[in-house]
């Protein structure tokens, strides 16, 4: 991995989120992540980790990836996390006291972000990223929610006032150089 290059941030592209709504993305991310990686560029998956007794347990009664298989990478992107960087982490954002050590040591700052769910771990992913005096962009076609449509416009909109509009961007806004070909 280079050092001072963006970096793809690949969030919770995990089976305890893929679903019928969310579940179109995942060939999307797995062509992005393709040529990202082609191209030499560096990536970081998380997955977000569930405990007993964690806050989403607490305030939403929701027990799920809390063990594999829910908290495995998607089999289809399993290649891929092998050749990246992985994180786990128990909060909605990569920026756990591990992640923000790994995105400083690699000198990565600019960070693009796809995953799941627009509205929450992807969403704070990119705000904290904002919030540290990085670069973030969103990737609007490369990211949904398992809520649903609603779920993951609302999680636009959001970013679209945390981080500004311009940086919620489609596949076809990222540079060229950063893709190993244009194929999207």
């Amino acid at each position: 991995m280079t050092s001072g290059r963006p970096v793809l941030v690949v969030t919770d592209m995990q089976n305890g989120f893929v679903r019928e709504q969310s579940a179109h993305i995942v060939p999307v991310v797995v062509d992005l992540v393709r040529r990202w990686q082609a191209a030499g560029g560096d990536t970081l998956f998380t997955r977000y980790l569930n405990y007993p007794g964690s806050p989403f347990e607490r305030f939403f009664g929701w027990r799920r990836l809390q063990s594999s298989p829910d908290t495995d990478i998607v089999p289809e992107l399993l290649p891929y996390a092998e050749r990246g960087a992985t994180l786990d982490k128990k909060i909605y954002s990569p920026f756990t006291p591990e992640g923000a050590r790994l995105v400083e040591r690699r000198g990565w700052k600019e960070l693009y972000f796809c995953g799941i769910a627009t509205e929450s771990c992807v969403l704070k992913g990119a705000v904290d990223a904002f919030e540290r005096g990085l670069t973030p962009w969103l990737i609007a076609d490369a990211s949904a929610s398992h809520a649903g449509t609603a779920a993951h416009d609302a999680g636009l909109l959001v970013a679209r006032r945390f981080i500004g509009p311009k940086q919620v961007i489609t596949k076809a806004d990222i540079p060229e150089d950063l893709l190993a070909g244009r194929v999207l």
